[in-house]
């Protein structure tokens, strides 16, 4: 990705910005991200659920969610490596996360027709970041804070601060799917 060519966001997202993407766009990504995976997800759908509203805890709208699991620190880094993972893997839970609040999420790989919908919906965004590049995309990393489910370990809710963090476009606010373009 030539950074001269990619879109610059600071996180958190401005909606009409988000608009203004589109599938297959390069970006770099600067702010705060919020690591999760499939047993978070579990775990934060019940929150919502015992809440009884969509109501998203530990600052959770308007941000982005990063499918991965980092590593422990390593070479003086927050990260050893920090890679996405299958993003379908959390299709069961996106929509809801989407329709309370949630502006964009970041995995590797296709998205369900649901959470094309959601995006819709919302004016929200999935990124793709590229799989296999976890100790590079770790230099991106500028610090880390564990906000809950630390017992889930990697999987546990870490607001993650990136800078020039790179990914593509996956499924922009319209529902164009950047698996469908090529």
């Amino acid at each position: 990705m030539s950074s001269s060519d990619a879109k610059r966001l600071t996180l958190p997202f401005d909606r009409t910005a988000l608009r203004e993407l589109r599938a297959g766009d390069e970006c770099l990504l600067s702010g705060p991200v919020f690591t999760l995976r499939d047993a978070g997800h579990m775990r934060l759908l019940q929150e919502l659920d015992e809440k009884g509203s969509d109501e998203l805890p530990y600052g959770l709208t308007g941000q982005a969610i990063f499918y991965a699991g980092p590593t422990p620190p390593a070479a003086g880094r927050p990260f050893g490596a920090i890679g996405p993972t299958t993003a379908s893997r959390m299709d069961f839970a996106a929509p809801r996360l989407h329709d309370a609040g949630v502006a964009a999420t970041i995995g590797k790989g296709v998205r369900s027709q649901e959470v094309k919908d959601a995006c819709v919906r919302n004016a929200a965004v999935y990124f793709v970041a590229v799989g296999g590049a976890a100790a590079y995309l770790a230099k991106c990393v500028e610090s880390t804070d564990t906000l809950a489910y630390d017992d889930l370990g990697t999987e546990a809710l870490r607001r993650v601060e990136v800078k020039d963090f790179p990914v593509f476009v996956g499924v922009d606010t319209y529902g164009n799917d950047v698996y469908d373009l090529a």
